[in-house]
């Protein structure tokens, strides 16, 4: 019988399915009439402004752990409120956490949601440091307790990609809306074997993928485009994945592309081509876009299970 239940296994107490590296915060959402925002002395926020727990990473990890995955994340935090909301979040979703300290705070965000659901996200990069740095043993112990490793593009995780190659385990990783140019981004595209993107920034998103499959390790590269679906390159051959309706109205799109990537990962970790975990994530990444901004939830195993078995868009 499946169960959404997720697992609380933590890395010392044995095996864990996926290692989530990064990407650890909260944001602040704030729903406003229109994006873009025109000028204006003030606004009236009907909806509130909310804080809470729930970044790229943390989003990734809730994703995992919805669909019965034991799921660890490792991250820097702040001894701070914002690190307090991060460390509640894990607890809740009974997801294995090695929180790191932060002297600099806890990462945060501003995310601005429309009313279609659209997001404009500011990023607080004061809450990093340049010389911030995973320890490797602890990096090195956590990662080869694990099936597989979700790396985020977040600080301290390029300087860990070296580690984290040397152990063999496989890699993910999201280079979000990458330009296919920003050589920041080009050593967690060339590390992962699993790469996804955005195709939002794209001019050719064949081009691209292809190019991180020829010069990386990766077999396995998608770009998701919304309500286009996504663009599914896998050992050669260029596939389209038709985009999923989602099971309600349209509220966030704010970490519909964690939802796809935990999906697919599932999927590859249960061995199912790539083709389904394409769809497994559309799926997931469907259901994201009806979760209201002001909550961190995730499609479960049965749900997910169950709009697979139905028929295909």
């Amino acid at each position: 019988m499946r169960t959404d239940a997720p697992r609380t296994d933590a890395a010392h107490t044995g095996t864990v399915d996926v290692l989530v590296l990064g990407g650890a915060g909260v944001d602040t959402i704030v729903h406003v009439p229109e994006l873009p925002l025109p000028y204006a002395d003030s606004y009236m926020i009907d909806s509130g402004i909310r804080t809470r727990a729930g970044q790229t990473g943390d989003f990734v990890a809730v994703g995992l752990a919805a669909l019965g995955l034991r799921t660890h994340h490792l991250d820097l935090l702040g001894d701070d409120p914002e690190g307090d909301l991060v460390r509640a979040l894990h607890r809740e979703h009974g997801i294995g956490l090695s929180a790191l300290p932060q002297p600099a705070g806890t990462r945060r965000a501003v995310n601005l949601v429309g009313p279609d659901g659209r997001r404009l996200s500011l990023y607080d990069t004061s809450r990093s440091r340049p010389g911030d740095r995973f320890p490797e043993d602890t990096l090195r112990a956590l990662a080869t307790a694990s099936r597989h490793v979700h790396v985020t593009i977040t600080q301290p995780c390029a300087e860990a990609l070296p580690v984290l190659t040397a152990t063999g385990v496989p890699l993910s990783t999201d280079l979000h809306d990458w330009d296919g140019e920003n050589p920041y981004h080009e050593p967690f595209a060339y590390a992962a074997d699993v790469v996804f993107l955005s195709a939002a920034a794209l001019a050719d998103p064949e081009r691209t993928l292809r190019r991180i499959a020829e010069r990386g390790r990766a077999r396995t590269v998608v770009a998701t485009a919304g309500a286009r679906g996504a663009y599914l390159l896998a050992d050669g051959e260029l596939t389209r994945v038709p985009a999923e309706t989602p099971p309600a109205p349209v509220v966030d799109s704010n970490g519909a592309g964690d939802a796809f990537a935990a999906a697919f990962l599932y999927g590859r970790l249960a061995g199912e081509p790539p083709e389904t975990c394409a769809r497994y994530g559309a799926l997931a990444g469907a259901y994201a876009c009806t979760v209201p901004a002001s909550r961190a939830d995730a499609m479960g195993r049965d749900r997910l299970l169950d709009a697979a078995a139905g028929p295909r868009p």
